[in-house]
């Protein structure tokens, strides 16, 4: 049994991908799951020596999706979609917009619709 969206349910949850993301602003991205579900993550989250070059914010900055998960550093770098699934927040995108990780204009997306 697991729940989701407050909602119990009987069977296993299927594994999570990311299906899209964008880099909203410093460290900060908004991620499309396979779920349907987009949420922000907050990179400064990613902590270690791994995950070092990551403060530098043009390599944060240039990521890929490899297989619903997101990579950095030509994929030596990479963090689990689960892990950010559970340490990121709802977002609820704007009337007029229903895929926020892919619109266009970032700027549209604002902070303070992160629902913590």
């Amino acid at each position: 049994m697991h729940i989701a969206d407050g909602i119990a349910y009987g069977d296993e949850p299927e594994e999570i991908e990311i299906v899209s993301a964008r880099v909203l602003s410093y460290h900060i991205l908004i991620l499309t799951f396979s779920n349907g579900e987009t949420r922000f993550f907050d990179g400064t989250l990613l902590d270690g020596p791994v995950f070092e070059p990551l403060k530098d914010r043009k390599i944060f900055e240039d990521f890929s999706i490899n297989y619903g998960v997101i990579t950095w550093a030509n994929g030596t770098i990479d963090c689990s979609p689960e892990f950010m699934y559970d340490h990121s927040y709802e977002y609820t995108p704007p009337a007029g917009i229903k895929n926020a990780a892919s619109a266009g204009n970032a700027e549209q997306i604002q902070m303070q619709d992160i629902k913590r």
